[in-house]
């Protein structure tokens, strides 16, 4: 019989457990196939014991796994740029996914990874169980977020910019141009990067002496439509705001397009300040103000800590986060003076 520290074959979990050597088989591989009863009851068995495979590992691909809550607008080209970077430098392809805006891989995609098997995976904006987690594990895929979609655990590695201070720099300078009812448009609350932004938003206005109105506090969901719509909404409140921040480059061009239809003109009527610095922003009419977050760099830096843990080496740092920047354009001005 094993003892609790010694690590099990298949075979040794196929009887302990009470299954098949198949079934058990289906478990470690990340099938989907198997009851949740009896998954759990072998993932347990292999938490306490640990797994002993009984054939050589055999050679990852030469191939980059990078999973995208969803493939829309700038953002996924400039992140695959990053990526793609590093990999052609180490002669590796990139596999793309899309989760169709869900932030969290569901099972296929993960039975598709396992049976590629990549020298790692980079997920964007998303994020994993914790059971896809130790799957991964198992088969010694490691795994880096990029932009994640909420605060990961510190054994992940991750790598991210600098949103706090993105939030607060964009608020300041609507503040420092003279404006005082700001409203912002932040993304979804489940978003680690969104509410980093609104924290810095709020603590700009603290700083300033001017008090957050929760009625300026729009929720969009990163995409130019929910940015219009917010954008609708406030722009009709009684005193309207004279600036947005909006938290990202999309709902900013949502707001462009709210401003449009109700006859307000940027900068005259209404300043614009984005987040991203996206390439379509500078060619918008008139060419947006926005926080500049280095995309590429940061997923260069991402496949460079993959490669990393899948040569088997440590990180220096498990979190890397990068430093965002102004870059003003011709959407942002003083507020306009009262009509006498």
């Amino acid at each position: 019989m094993p003892t609790e520290s010694s690590p099990l074959t298949i075979a040794q979990l196929a009887e302990l457990a009470g299954v098949s050597t198949a079934t058990v088989s289906k478990v470690v591989n990340g099938r989907s196939a198997v009851s949740s009863e009896t998954r759990a009851a072998v993932e347990e068995l292999i938490r306490r014991h640990g797994y002993r495979r009984q054939r050589r590992r055999s050679t990852p691909a030469a191939l980059v796994d990078l999973v995208f809550h969803a493939l829309e607008g700038d953002y996924p080209v400039e992140i695959t740029k990053g990526v793609a970077e590093v990999a052609r430098e180490h002669d590796l392809m990139v596999g793309i996914s899309d989760l169709r805006r869900d932030h969290t891989a569901g099972g296929a995609w993960l039975e598709g990874v396992l049976r590629r098997r990549p020298i790692g995976v980079i997920a964007v904006f998303s994020g994993l169980t914790e059971t896809q987690h130790e799957q991964l594990a198992r088969r010694e895929i490691p795994l880096v977020l990029l932009d994640p979609a909420d605060d990961p655990a510190r054994h992940i590695p991750s790598v991210g910019a600098g949103n706090w201070t993105g939030g607060l720099t964009a608020t300041r300078h609507l503040l420092e141009l003279g404006h005082r009812r700001i409203a912002i448009i932040a993304g979804p609350d489940s978003a680690l990067s969104s509410r980093a932004r609104l924290d810095g938003y709020r603590t700009a206005l603290d700083m300033a002496g001017v008090p957050v109105d929760p009625a300026l506090i729009g929720r969009g969901d990163f995409f130019i439509e929910g940015g219009m719509a917010e954008a609708h909404h406030l722009l009709r409140l009684p005193d309207r705001p004279t600036a947005f921040f909006a938290t990202n480059d999309g709902q900013a061009i949502g707001v462009y397009h709210a401003a449009h239809q109700l006859g307000l003109r940027i900068p005259d009527d209404l300043s614009v300040i984005g987040f991203d610095d996206m390439p379509s922003a500078r060619w918008a009419i008139p060419p947006l103000t926005t926080i500049r977050q280095p995309l590429t760099k940061m997923a260069a830096a991402a496949a460079s800590m993959l490669l990393t843990l899948a040569h088997g080496e440590q990180l220096p740092q498990s979190r890397v986060e990068l430093a965002t920047e102004l870059v003003v354009r011709e959407s942002t001005a003083p507020p306009a003076l009262p009509s006498a």
